[in-house]
């Protein structure tokens, strides 16, 4: 009888070690062109970004393995890679769901919201851990539904109910939040050799104010426990950013092209793409910066600040006449 037992959990064990091995796995990057099943020639302005970010919410919630971090059965419960990758991903959902709530879609500040966008932007608030009553996939799905109505609203040319602005100061105003994302990333990834640095919160302006008062020098560093976790949420968050950039370049071209910035924003997208490059250690190594071994947390804060920097740059052609 013992032998029994320990057999099935063997056997157990061994399936949920496979499938995890399977479910730990990215998901590819996916064709935002493909998602958008408009004309190509002639799209409707603001369909490039809503199928970019129909697309992501959907391969959040449809991967292998759905939706993971609230999993509270094996093999999901032993997976932090995958739970960090979605974190990083669903910030950027949020983040542009409402970026379109209250400026993609509104002609100015007096206008009212999109009835839909203003449904679905709050249910990709509900806590990302929740598993029942309600679950955190149920809540996303009707937000995923909620783009979907705008989506089809914004196809109808006859209808002027769904309506997307592409302006170069709506544009500035999201890739200002995208700027503040990576610069935070990146300072925590950098910080996984630790670092010693000088306080600036407060340089530029002799009369600023914080709530309460710091050290000149400041030790910074990530917990070794944490390195992969964050590894992983950069990871999410650029392979969701490059999709949205896709989306961003259809529905802002001719913004872009007045400002001569185009190649700027395709100069983002590749250095996000390097960012996704095969990992081929099998764990996050986290050696000093000329140590015998590699530091992957520096690498991908090098992609990640070179992209802040272009990003930067893009936003000062966006702001001249």
């Amino acid at each position: 009888m013992i032998k029994k037992v320990l057999s099935l959990v063997l056997v157990y064990l061994l399936i949920t070690g496979v499938l995890g091995i399977y479910w730990s796995g990215e998901p590819d990057p996916f064709d935002v062109k493909a998602v958008n099943q408009q004309d190509a020639t002639n799209p409707v302005v603001g369909t490039g970004t809503t199928s970019a970010l129909i697309g992501i919410a959907e391969v959040l919630l449809e991967k292998p393995g759905g939706y993971l971090t609230n999993d509270l059965t094996p093999p999901g419960v032993w997976l932090d890679n995958i739970p960090s990758w979605e974190f990083g991903v669903l910030v950027q959902t949020r983040d542009v769901a409402r970026a379109m709530r209250k400026d993609f879609s509104r002609s100015q500040s007096q206008s009212t919201e999109d009835p839909d966008l203003a449904k679905a932007e709050p249910m990709f608030n509900f806590n990302n851990n929740s598993w029942l009553f309600p679950s955190t996939e149920g809540e996303y799905e009707k937000a995923l539904k909620g783009l979907k109505r705008y989506y089809v609203r914004l196809q109808d040319t006859q209808q002027p109910g769904g309506q997307f602005f592409a302006r170069a100061d709506n544009l500035s105003n999201w890739l200002a939040n995208v700027s503040t994302r990576l610069g935070s990333l990146s300072q925590r990834l950098t910080a996984s050799v630790g670092q010693k640095r000088l306080n600036t919160d407060l340089a530029g302006e002799n009369t600023a104010e914080q709530s309460t008062s710091s050290a000149q020098d400041l030790e910074v560093k990530t917990s070794w426990f944490e390195l992969d976790n964050v590894f992983y949420e950069a990871r999410g968050t650029s392979w969701a950013l490059i999709h949205l950039l896709k989306g961003i370049e259809q529905d802002f071209g001719p913004v872009l092209d007045k400002k001569n910035a185009r190649v700027s924003l395709l100069q983002i997208i590749r250095e996000l793409e390097s960012t996704q490059g095969t990992i081929w250690s099998p764990m996050i190594l986290n050696g000093n910066e000329f140590g015998l071994l590699a530091n992957h947390s520096l690498v991908m804060a090098s992609y990640l600040s070179r992209a802040n920097a272009a990003i930067i740059d893009l936003r000062e052609l966006l702001s001249q006449g």
